[in-house]
């Protein structure tokens, strides 16, 4: 199976990545700055370019079979970064038969389908909403642009992340079940990967956490 990565020189991208060339997965990576990746493997091809340019999209998802959708906001980012790639994305996705993603994103996104916040959980998403409402308001956006889509979907769910060592060990619930309020980033990209061959959580935004 091959991959279309997107958000690979964030800190998650790259445990992502490393495992996925682990595993034996071959990985179509669009990359803003190459020289920031430090992998190298047969199984890596690397593109230059940009996920709000549609274009260099397409360049990395044809040919691949899904696509894992890493990036986010840093300092400087556009407003509505997460929404608009996310339909440049969708788009090439369609233009190239692929039909499966998984995007990743953050306890502060809601999903009141399955999610049961207690105290600490809506307090956190008071905080977001007042902090840094361009992050949760882009996040919402991009949930619906992949609700809208007519893809197969996942959005994958992480409280605070750390720099600790993979456990691979974690829980797999909903914000206010079954949760915590941090997990490794290694940990999550070990359950993103996990994900790329089941399709249990289709069209669901599972929360992992230690």
């Amino acid at each position: 199976m091959k991959i279309a990565l997107f958000g690979a020189t964030g800190q998650t991208g790259q445990c992502f990545l490393e495992l996925a060339l682990e595993k034996g997965f071959e990985v179509k990576a669009l990359v803003r700055s190459p020289e920031k990746m430090s992998q190298k493997n047969v199984k890596l091809k690397i593109h230059k370019g940009d996920v709000l340019n549609l274009n260099d999209v397409k360049q990395a998802v044809e040919g691949t079979d899904i696509v894992v959708s890493l990036f986010g906001h840093v300092k400087g980012s556009p407003e509505w970064l997460q929404t608009n790639g996310t339909k440049n994305i969708v788009q090439a996705m369609k233009d190239a038969n692929v039909n499966r993603i998984i995007s990743l994103s953050g306890g502060g996104l809601p999903f009141p389908e399955k999610d049961k916040p207690k105290f600490a959980d809506k307090l956190i998403r008071t905080i977001m909403k007042i902090a840094v409402p361009k992050v949760l308001n882009d996040a919402i956006k991009h949930h619906e642009v992949l609700k809208e889509s007519g893809l197969k979907w996942s959005i994958v769910r992480g409280p605070r992340l750390t720099n600790d060592k993979a456990t691979e060990s974690y829980r797999v619930g909903w914000v206010g079940v079954n949760a915590s309020t941090k997990i490794s980033r290694a940990d999550l990209a070990h359950f993103i990967l996990s994900q790329v061959e089941d399709e249990k959580f289709n069209f669901q935004m599972p929360f992992v956490s230690v």
